[in-house]
């Protein structure tokens, strides 16, 4: 270890996770990228593999993390984040937004280090106030479908909260909304890989309710530069970091055929339980704080995230990992 300052990322191996990584890296950080590969994948991270200063850990954060060293920020991505997800692995995404926040912090509280927690839009749940302010309290369900992801949020929240009362760590919270980019799973359930994928494959694509319903969209590099300021600033109260454009998903869906340039037409389909009807942050304090705001266009952001999801589709065949 040398003199470099040094993080940890958990989850460091899924979408965000490894743009994050590569962030850190560029900005001479050693990092430690830890992910146990149960949504991550090491494809995600394999242009690392041979940097100075990057080290790959496959553990599972729920159960205590050893890490020799100093460590100068722990960055806790590790959790399932799309509907197909955390409805299949429900116990895993309540264990890792509990124990494995509880873990993480007293890693931190051991290494005198900065934490950073991602947290998300979701602990707004389907919202009345709009569009959202970190003061808004949210309308969640505690005990749908989604209430394993929204509740395992707001609980590492609270939780961080507490250790930076109580302990005295050195805390950020970063409530992230819709992202996109390069890196998302195609099967992944969340509206643009899900889009983009039938979208090329000619097939419909499905708009749950009648699409009126709306998502604000921020492309990866402007919300890992959001990141990189909180994390970087003296805030330690929840912060939102996304893009206030917001569209509705019907006016999404026709932008998507448009961008691949496909025959797809729109399917409509029921819409999901304790689906969010409206969602667009108020990123205010982020322009005040770290005078940040988006600056990649839609049309932009989706012509390099299409253009990952066609390059998918002319690669071999990934090998299982094996141990």
């Amino acid at each position: 270890m040398g003199d470099r300052p040094r993080a940890l990322v958990t989850g460091g191996a899924g979408f965000l996770g490894s743009h994050l990584c590569e962030r850190l890296l560029a900005e001479g950080y050693e990092v430690v990228c830890m992910d146990n590969l149960i949504t991550g994948s090491l494809a995600n991270i394999e242009q690392l593999f041979g940097r100075e200063g990057f080290v790959f850990v496959k553990h599972d954060v729920t159960n205590f993390i050893h890490v020799p060293g100093r460590l100068d920020i722990i960055l806790h991505f590790a959790s399932p984040a799309s509907p197909i997800d955390y409805l299949q692995l429900p116990i895993q995404t309540l264990k890792v937004g509990s124990l494995g926040t509880h873990k993480a912090l007293g890693l931190a509280k051991s290494k005198g280090c900065r934490f950073l927690l991602a947290s998300t839009s979701e602990v707004y749940g389907d919202p009345l106030v709009h569009p959202q302010r970190e003061e808004y309290w949210g309308n969640v369900n505690p005990v749908g479908p989604r209430g394993v992801y929204d509740e395992a949020k707001r609980f590492a929240e609270a939780l961080t909260m507490a250790y930076h009362r109580h302990h005295g760590v050195d805390t950020r919270i970063v409530r992230i909304f819709n992202t996109y980019g390069p890196r998302m799973r195609a099967g992944d359930g969340r509206v643009v890989p899900t889009f983009i994928s039938q979208a090329l494959d000619g097939e419909p694509l499905t708009v749950f309710g009648d699409g009126s319903q709306t998502r604000s969209f921020c492309y990866v590099d402007d919300l890992v530069e959001g990141i990189w300021r909180l994390a970087d600033s003296d805030y330690s109260d929840p912060m939102n970091i996304g893009n206030p454009a917001e569209m509705t998903v019907l006016e999404f869906a026709r932008e998507i055929i448009r961008a691949v340039g496909s025959a797809s037409e729109i399917e409509f389909r029921d819409l999901p339980v304790d689906d969010p009807k409206v969602r667009q942050p108020d990123i205010s304090l982020a322009r005040k704080e770290l005078g940040w705001e988006p600056a990649v266009k839609l049309a932009d952001g989706l012509e390099k995230t299409i253009e990952y999801f066609r390059g998918l589709r002319s690669a071999p065949p990934a090998q299982p990992v094996t141990e």
